[in-house]
């Protein structure tokens, strides 16, 4: 019990900076509306955030999860000094690449009207990979406090910029034109200063680390750099096609949707932000992936390894299925919101939020089982996986866009994930059997898909009435937890805080 206690210490600390980060840049892209009038205008920025993730697979090239890996068996200070200098030369190398190649780069993601956002993204792309394993460092020390202060103080920075930019001075130059700030603001830019908080944010980020980065030695061991490349070669082709099934919809939504340039811009803005509601879910899976790799690499040289992990799987379903309850009962407080302070536009397609949502419930479910061909060294199978799951995400959503629109592109991602899933699982037990509690799990994701329905038939016998709709949500959501509760009594009741709780039941 002290490893999954020490576990969901670390997820918390973790999880505190990661849902910080996550919720408060959600309100910065639900505050669009309030800069912007029009979804279509931010179509461009959409498109820049789409191509960043992906991008960013290709610089990182897995050497986070390799150094977790070969941590393990190999000195930490020779790993850490020689995947430093070979992250620091490769981003040079891959950034100048970008810089040549940004007008064709532009010309495809039809940034024309801004190409000044792809140098911005090269920037941010760049310092944000210097940042990389510092971060891994502190996590493998199991320094989650430093982690999350680098984390929270870039996230208020960035904060800070987007709004004095959009929401301060405009209002101060308008006013006063000759004020010192008109030299350093540039209306035209508009909503790209979301990109120059971003990479301040990078910055500010990388001055905080500079204690890691000063623990480089630049000692460089080649034979020990093949050996991490020959493991995490897969990891690159992993990372990329996790990013397609990620950011895919996103990045081709307006270019196979069939519809005139405004309204396709219009349609990309709109599943952008239908797509930022259902990563809510994903909050407890990055939280909890920030601790777990470190943490299962750690724990594979334990007797009970296996045992263990079946019970971080069942404990982490269960949160994730009361985060999928959390959006998906209280969706009707969220058009709410959109439409009293934003605009009606905004809630389009809010119908597809909870397939998306349980989409990533299955993504976190293949993340929990992706530790079998990373602790076995069969990297090559899951990078497999993410090929198929690749392939089957662009013909989805090749497909189905055009015909269902926001539905095509959430069903193309909830099938893409549910088959990694299935896959990982299969494989996983032939050649790392883990005794996972299939069965409850099954019944947990079942029965909440099962409540999210019944809670969509209530709210139809008294429409358009939020406090029926809120009320019959927050029941569902208490007859929920009182299930987990009983299935789970002999497990809660172990800890200390619910332990008299259950003596008095």
């Amino acid at each position: 019990m002290s490893g999954i206690k020490k576990l969901a210490g670390q997820t918390l600390w973790y999880g505190l900076p990661t849902i910080a980060y996550r919720f408060l840049g959600y309100i910065m892209n639900m505050a669009l509306p309030f800069f912007i009038d029009l979804p279509e205008d931010t179509a461009d920025l959409v498109q820049v955030y789409a191509m960043i993730p992906f991008l960013n697979a290709l610089f990182a090239y897995g050497l986070e999860t390799a150094y977790f890996r070969f941590s393990q068996t190999h000195d930490r200070t020779k790993l850490y000094s020689t995947l430093s200098i070979s992250l620091f030369t490769s981003t040079i190398f891959f950034s100048i690449l970008l810089l040549i190649f940004r007008g064709p780069i532009t010309d495809v993601a039809h940034l024309n009207k801004h190409p000044e956002y792809v140098l911005w993204m090269i920037g941010i792309l760049a310092i944000d990979n210097l940042n990389t394993l510092p971060f891994a460092k502190l996590r493998q020390e199991n320094r989650p406090k430093m982690y999350a202060f680098a984390r929270v103080a870039a996230i208020f920075t960035n904060i800070g910029v987007v709004i004095f930019f959009l929401g301060i001075v405009p209002g101060i130059v308008k006013n006063n034109p000759d004020n010192f700030l008109a030299h350093f603001y540039f209306p035209a830019f508009g909503i790209g200063y979301y990109l120059v908080g971003n990479i301040i944010e990078n910055i500010i980020t990388l001055l905080i680390l500079h204690k890691e980065l000063r623990q480089i030695k630049w000692k460089f061991s080649f034979p020990l750099w093949k050996e991490v490349i020959q493991y995490s070669a897969p990891l690159i082709i992993v990372g990329l096609g996790g990013m397609i099934n990620d950011v895919l919809s996103r990045l081709i939504y307006r270019h196979v949707v069939h519809l005139p340039e405004q309204q396709a811009n219009h349609e990309a803005g709109i599943f952008a932000n239908i797509f930022r509601l259902a990563l809510l879910t994903t909050i407890m899976i990055q939280a909890f992936r920030m601790a777990a790799e470190p943490f299962f690499f750690n724990q594979s040289k334990n007797d009970n390894a296996k045992h263990t992990y079946a019970r971080v799987m069942k404990f982490f379903v269960i949160a994730c299925c009361f985060m999928f309850l959390f959006i998906a009962l209280f969706l009707d407080v969220f058009k709410w919101f959109f439409i009293t302070f934003a605009n009606k536009n905004w809630v389009e397609g809010f119908g597809a939020i909870p397939i998306l949502a349980l989409g990533n419930i299955f993504l976190g479910v293949y993340y929990n089982l992706s530790i079998w061909y990373k602790l076995t060294n069969k990297n090559f199978y899951g990078a497999m996986i993410t090929i198929a799951g690749a392939l089957l995400t662009i013909v989805l959503n090749i497909v189905l866009i055009p015909k269902l629109h926001y539905y095509g592109a959430a069903i193309a991602t909830f099938s893409c994930y549910f088959f990694m899933m299935i896959c990982s699982y299969k494989l996983g037990q032939k050649f790392y059997p883990v005794p996972y509690a299939i069965k409850k799990l099954i019944a947990y994701i079942s029965l909440v898909v099962v409540l999210y329905f019944i809670h969509i038939g209530i709210t139809m016998l008294i429409k358009n009435a939020l406090w029926f709709s809120i009320s019959s949500g927050m029941l569902l959501l208490l007859l929920f937890t009182v299930f987990v509760g009983k299935m789970e009594a002999k497990e809660i009741s172990g800890l200390p805080v619910l332990r008299k709780l259950y003596k008095n039941a």
